[in-house]
C-alpha cells in the first residue's frame, strides 16, 4: 500500500486523517513536497516528444508501479487539489509515452482510494474534485475504490471531524482484513 500526501504542511489534517486510515498497518509514504517533481512542457504532439526531466519523479513512479493499492491524499486548495499533487498527477502525460514504464497498462492494475480535507463546507464542494479523480483513474482504466473528504482547517481539527474519523476506521478494518488474508 502507497499513501502519496500532496500537503505543502507538514502534520497537516490531510496527513492526520491518513495516519488514521493506517494505524497498525505496514505502507509506504511519500510525501510529494519532499521531492523536486519539475512541471513539464506538453510535447506529446510533437516530433521530438518529451524532453528528459532529471529530477525525482522516475523514483516516485517506481514506487507507484510498485504496488498495487495507491491512496491520494491532497488538502483542498482553491477547490482542487494540491499543486503538488496537480505537478505529480500532469507529469503522467509524459510517462504514459514512455515505453519503459508501460504506465497505462500497470495502472489498470491498481486501485486508488482517496483522502481530501479542507473547510468552506468540504464535503460539497470536494466533490468536483472527486469527480476529477475519478475521470482520471477512468482514463487509466484504475479502479477506484473509495474517498474520504474531512472537514478541517487548522492543524489537528480533523480529529474533530467524526464522520471522517469512522470511515477511517472502516478503511483500516478493511486493509487489515485483506492483509490477514493473504
Amino acid at each position: 500500500m502507497l499513501t502519496l500526501l500532496g500537503s505543502s504542511r507538514e502534520e497537516g489534517n490531510t496527513e492526520a486523517l491518513v495516519k488514521q486510515i493506517m494505524q497498525g498497518i505496514d505502507y509506504t509514504s511519500i510525501t510529494l513536497s519532499h521531492h523536486t517533481i519539475q512541471p513539464i512542457s506538453d510535447k506529446r504532439h510533437s516530433i521530438e516528444g518529451f524532453t528528459p526531466v532529471h529530477d525525482d519523479y522516475e523514483k516516485i513512479l517506481q514506487e507507484v508501479l510498485s504496488h498495487d493499492i495507491l491512496i491520494f491524499a491532497t488538502p483542498i486548495y482553491w477547490f482542487g487539489m494540491s499543486g503538488q499533487m496537480k505537478v505529480f498527477i500532469d507529469r503522467w502525460s509524459q510517462y504514459l509515452r514512455d515505453s519503459r514504464y508501460h504506465m497505462k497498462e500497470e495502472l489498470s492494475k491498481k486501485t486508488a482510494y482517496v483522502v481530501l480535507t479542507g473547510g468552506t463546507n468540504p464535503k460539497i464542494t470536494g466533490l468536483p474534485l472527486i469527480q476529477q479523480f475519478s475521470y482520471i483513474f477512468d482514463f487509466v482504466h484504475m479502479k477506484f475504490e473509495d474517498y474520504i473528504i474531512g472537514e478541517a482547517v487548522k492543524p489537528g481539527e480533523i480529529l474533530l471531524d467524526s464522520k471522517a474519523l469512522l470511515k477511517a476506521e472502516e478503511w483500516n478494518h478493511n486493509f487489515t482484513a485483506s492483509m490477514n488474508n493473504k
